[in-house]
């Protein structure tokens, strides 16, 4: 790389040590910036994403990186590895925070601190009313996905325990159905349901869609905050239905309200002005952090969630590389934590218009959020009354799911301590010890898959695993299974180390082997994973197999070596044993899952147009006949499915967004 020199763009002489050397090419690209809104993101020299962020002047916040000597710090390794750097012109800084977060999400760079949160928050869904059929009775339902306009939903709720506690309020109080429309539709006596109360049978005509439709805005109101209003109304309804005798209509209203009554003491929302509020308390400790966020929702505390940041210890206060010691002090952790976890949780969940915080948040940060969403958003640092209340509960169970975390990463990290020590493998840092285990699953050779699930940095990466539909063996032969899988995950990398060992040049985005790989059998599936490895050139000693010890008992499983070495038993209190225990287990787990599905597929052939709601035996079987089988069906467009007959426009809406 060239030297930072006195007439390069960017160079700065002084006394102190000199700044990193940088390609000319960098220097100059910086220098070229302009003086706009933007997004700014810095790579390595492997390509890899070191830092995403923003500036309201893309010139002076770049340049500020390479303008001071940032010494040892955590900015300073940093900048040392840049080389190149990529620059988004945006109109705004609440455009910038927008895909600033984006990228953070898709690009999970080095530097940011990044939460993964991988579920969506569930809702709770009240269908469109219409104007005949099960329309008119409008069903409660739990939801997960995106959300369409003609339906109403309710939330996002923190967890599905919330939602479905929300759907037994909505049955107790106001009898609203929960069935799917095709069991609405054919139904000839009231459910069980309705024995208990739960319901108030409309499939079967116990009540006029009128009286329904009163119920459903009564629910609503409730749901919006509105349970004083709501309540105040049935008595009154009552009162009028004793005045006129109607004593069987008063009875039931009063039991709505015996039963309303009841759930708004158990909330304790008698005099909580706030309607929507999120809570928000971090807790840093050991390296990790934890962001505890609870939710009210129309004046009810619907219980929290706990989110968990990757990156803390790496994420340098970069955000203005120029600002003092003391505003960089000022700036605690917990703020860049906070800040980082509201900056990217909002991107997709609806911003409530308050915000109740453990720490203070930076007010740029609140006017972006307010600008890109519409409401004016507000937080409040110290809060009283109710709201302390809250703060205090989240901020008690922020503490709590840190402690449990770091009690779960502790036992992990000895947990693969112990199985680098016992099977001296050759890692430099504990964390990137890599494992990708192996399981075959089948049913009397039906439906045969392969699994491979990956360990890595302490923990299970659910996102790497991987399935393999095995065909073209014979029905149970779990050895050419295990060939088969092996060739197919490893054979393209060992042709790139091999030619990468000729020319002397690893091409950028190769992966990397595995430090162990473990296959789940004795000497039979051993012999074969040597036999794939000495036919791809690849390192024996990395292949390991767990064979099941006498009586096929846990904690008595030995380990099987490739190249020759003889056989293991670690103990049955071993904590290496337990590690492998656990990454077998959960091969297993995933390759019959995988199994089972696919065997379900071919017996049950149609069986996932069923589950769409609306969609019973006579509509299936007029879907297959025009296409052909599921597969036809998910080929068809909208258009193609709303012309089998007994197939709405909205139906087939249904139906294209289910199979796709």
């Amino acid at each position: 790389m060239p030297e930072n020199v006195p007439n390069s763009p960017l160079a700065v002489v002084t006394d102190a040590a000199p700044l990193p050397a940088h390609p000319e090419q960098l220097l100059s690209d910086v220098a070229s910036l302009p003086a706009l809104p933007g997004v700014y993101r810095y790579f390595d020299a492997q390509g890899n994403v070191l830092y995403v962020g923003k500036a309201i002047n893309l010139k002076k916040r770049v340049s500020s990186y390479f303008q001071k000597n940032h010494g040892g710090t955590r900015i300073g390794h940093m900048v040392s590895k840049i080389v190149r750097l990529e620059t988004t012109v945006v109109r705004s800084e609440a455009e910038a925070l927008l895909l600033e977060n984006n990228l953070i999400k898709t690009l999970n760079p080095r530097y940011n601190i990044l939460f993964r949160d991988d579920k969506s928050y569930p809702y709770l869904k009240i269908t469109a009313i219409g104007k005949c059929g099960s329309e008119q009775f409008p069903r409660v339902a739990y939801y997960r996905g995106a959300v369409e306009k003609k339906h109403h939903y309710f939330g996002p709720y923190p967890s599905a325990w919330a939602v479905k506690e929300a759907i037994l309020l909505m049955q107790k109080v106001f009898r609203l159905r929960t069935c799917e429309d095709s069991v609405f539709s054919n139904r000839t006596r009231p459910c069980l349901l309705y024995q208990i109360k739960r319901c108030s049978g409309p499939c079967v005509g116990h009540i006029s869609p009128e009286a329904y439709a009163q119920d459903l805005a009564d629910a609503e109101r409730f749901l919006n905050g509105d349970a004083r209003e709501v309540m105040a109304e049935l008595e009154s309804r009552m009162m009028a239905h004793a005045d006129k005798l109607e004593f069987e209509q008063a009875a039931e209203l009063r039991n709505q309200v015996a039963a309303l009554s009841n759930v708004l003491h158990q909330q304790s929302v008698d005099n909580v002005s706030d309607r929507d509020v999120d809570i928000l308390a971090v807790k840093v400790q050991g390296g990790r952090a934890c962001v505890n966020l609870a939710m009210v929702r129309g004046g009810r505390h619907l219980g929290d969630r706990p989110s968990f940041p990757v990156h803390v210890e790496d994420a340098a206060e970069l955000d203005d590389p120029d600002a003092s010691d003391a505003v960089a002090a000022a700036r605690s952790v917990e703020m860049q934590v906070l800040d980082a976890f509201i900056a990217q949780h909002y991107l997709n969940v609806p911003a409530p218009p308050s915000l109740v915080v453990s720490v203070p948040v930076d007010k740029g940060l609140l006017q972006a959020l307010s600008e890109q969403t519409g409401v004016k958003i507000s937080a409040v640092h110290n809060p009283r009354e109710q709201r302390r209340v809250w703060l205090e509960m989240a901020q008690t169970n922020a503490a709590l799911q840190l402690a449990r975390l770091l009690a779960e990463e502790g036992s992990q990290q000895a947990r693969t301590r112990s199985l680098v020590e016992a099977l001296d493998l050759a890692v430099d840092k504990l964390e990137e010890l890599r494992i990708e285990c192996f399981d075959i699953s089948h049913t009397a050779g039906e439906s045969t898959q392969a699994s491979c699930v990956v360990f890595h940095h302490h923990k299970m990466q659910s996102a790497e695993y991987r399935r393999f539909k095995i065909n073209d063996i014979t029905p149970g032969d779990d050895y050419a299974a295990m060939r088969q899988v092996l060739l197919r995950r490893y054979g393209k990398l060992a042709e790139t180390l091999q030619e990468a060992k000729r020319t002397g040049e690893l091409p950028a985005g190769t992966g990397h082997l595995p430090d162990l790989v473990l296959v789940d059998g004795g000497k039979g599936q051993v012999s074969m994973a040597r036999e794939v490895f000495e036919q791809l050139g690849l390192d024996l000693s990395l292949i390991v197999g767990v064979e099941k010890g006498e009586g096929r008992r846990i904690g008595l499983e030995e380990l099987v070596f490739a190249d020759g070495r003889d056989k293991v038993y670690l103990g049955k209190d071993s904590a290496a044993l337990m590690l492998v225990a656990q990454i077998r287990d959960e091969a297993h787990r995933f390759a019959i899952t995988g199994m089972r599905a696919a065997r379900a597929k071919v017996r049950m052939d149609g069986g996932q147009l069923e589950e769409i709601p609306g969609i019973g035996p006579k509509r299936r079987a007029r879907l297959l006949q025009r296409f052909g089988g599921v597969r036809g069906v998910a080929l068809a467009s909208e258009a193609d499915i709303a012309q089998v007959e007994g197939i709405s426009h909205e139906l087939a809406a249904d139906i294209y967004r289910a199979l796709h």
